[in-house]
């Protein structure tokens, strides 16, 4: 068995506070979520794990350890849209492969749609999922869509040997329900190939539940008391306890680090409405709803299994799994992420990061410091307004989790700006040692360093 651990990275779309049991979803949501609950009693819990409000940010902050503003990643890449990861960024599949790991991601990437810059061009050995998003799977149903006129949207398959090919699968909603069975299928394989030759592995797995339209496997079709999306649930729960009885049946779940995590807040559509649970929000907002989600973390006798309400930021899971895997963090570009070893270990009480930034496309929509979020911006839902703040609203999230008071009638807080300042002069510092990628910046693109 090598030495380096295995690392899983089970990646969910569009996963809100309140959907697992583990969270208090669960069978309030009409779906028993069994099997991750019964792993985050063998994990470490985070409560306030920050990602970024919508799915190509958190993912390029997840491969990279930069804040996707850096990367020109702020905003996702629309059907037709060009841009994602520029060749110079340096992804966690590039740094693991290069230290002997076998890679590969399945699902979606959605940071980057062409030659150059698909997974197989950013270290992963193999990769197999959609172009962009799923909801282009409605597209064939639409009557005003002419695929002719407009485009198609198919799956894809490629190695980093033989590089990238369209498959005749084309993206539709029939699909949609089966492709996750088919990413199993692969993942499975993919382990045991790496088993079998004796080489640690990074799996990528990018599922792709809780993204609307809710569809399932036809096992999972009315199984659930609360429709489509409580039998997505169940179905998501089931796909993720597949991935960890074969960890069990190769007998590698001890040396293999499992990350279950969300990309972003929850869903805002009527065609399948998710929930922050305990705070509001959803995706594509700056509330807390819109960027905490569920993180599960379980190395078994290298983190202590606990909740924990401490501060982490998507971009550290950069440095940290980088450092657990034995290999070096670049130190050559500005890395946003803090190395958590310590603190996910249990060695350290508390997180090594005391807040983070947070923008909605390119807009600094707030800065998270302790408990406390000051905003400058607001937008709580989806397809709400964004509204520019008149002063700087400062909210203590432990008295007002959702966020609803828009003045503290009884403490006046200002002392809090000085915190919120000093990450804003840090980046801003930052900025002029190292430009910012634009976004739809060429492949070739390379930031100015001075």
């Amino acid at each position: 068995m090598p030495e380096q651990p295995n690392i899983v990275y089970f990646h969910v779309d569009n996963l809100g506070m309140g959907e697992l049991g583990c969270y208090g979803g669960g069978i309030l949501r009409g779906a028993d979520t069994a099997r991750a609950d019964a792993f985050a009693a063998e994990s470490l819990k985070l409560s306030h794990f920050v990602v970024e409000p919508q799915c190509t940010p958190t993912r390029s902050a997840l491969m990279t350890g930069r804040y996707p503003i850096r990367s020109g990643n702020h905003t996702i890449a629309l059907g037709g849209n060009g841009g994602g990861i520029v060749a110079w960024e340096r992804t966690m599949g590039d740094i693991l492969s290069e230290a002997g790991y076998a890679t590969a991601c399945f699902g979606k990437w959605h940071i980057g749609a062409e030659d150059g810059r698909w997974p197989t061009d950013h270290g992963f050995d193999e990769w197999y999922g959609p172009a962009r998003t799923y909801d282009e799977c409605l597209w064939p149903d639409d009557p005003w869509y002419d695929g002719d006129r407009d485009g198609y949207s198919y799956m894809y398959d490629g190695t980093k040997a033989g590089g990238v090919r369209t498959t005749d699968q084309q993206l539709t909603v029939k699909l949609k329900g089966q492709m996750d069975g088919e990413y199993d299928r692969r993942a499975k394989d993919f382990m045991q190939r790496s088993v079998d030759a004796d080489k640690p592995f990074y799996l990528y797995h990018n599922h792709s539940l809780m993204h609307f339209p809710m569809e399932v496997r036809d096992e999972f079709k009315g199984k659930s008391i609360n429709g489509n999306w409580g039998d997505s649930l169940l179905m998501l729960d089931h796909d993720f306890g597949s991935i960890l009885d074969a960890l069990t049946e190769l007998g590698i779940e001890d040396n293999t680090i499992v990350v279950f995590a969300g990309d972003n807040g929850a869903e805002d559509h009527l065609a399948g409405r998710g929930t922050a649970g305990f705070f509001d929000g959803s995706y594509f907002s700056s509330a807390e709803g819109g960027i905490r989600t569920p993180c599960l973390i379980r190395w078994p006798g290298k983190v202590t299994p606990r909740e924990s309400n401490d501060m982490v930021h998507v971009t550290d899971m950069f440095p940290t799994l980088l450092r657990w895997a034995g290999c070096e963090v670049p130190d050559d570009r500005i890395i946003d992420g803090i190395d958590q070893r310590e603190f996910f270990s249990g060695e350290a009480p508390e997180s090594n990061r005391d807040g983070c930034m947070v923008w909605l496309n390119e807009e600094l929509h707030a800065v998270k410091w302790s408990q406390f979020k000051i905003n400058f911006k607001r937008q709580q839902h989806f397809h709400d307004p964004e509204i520019p703040l008149g002063f700087a609203r400062i909210t203590n999230l432990l008295e007002d989790p959702k966020e609803r008071e828009a003045v503290n009638q009884t403490w006046v807080r200002w002392w809090v700006m000085q915190h919120a300042y000093r990450f804003i002069q840090e980046f801003d510092e930052s900025v002029k040692t190292e430009e910012l990628i634009p976004a739809g910046a060429p492949i070739d693109f390379v930031p100015t360093r001075t």
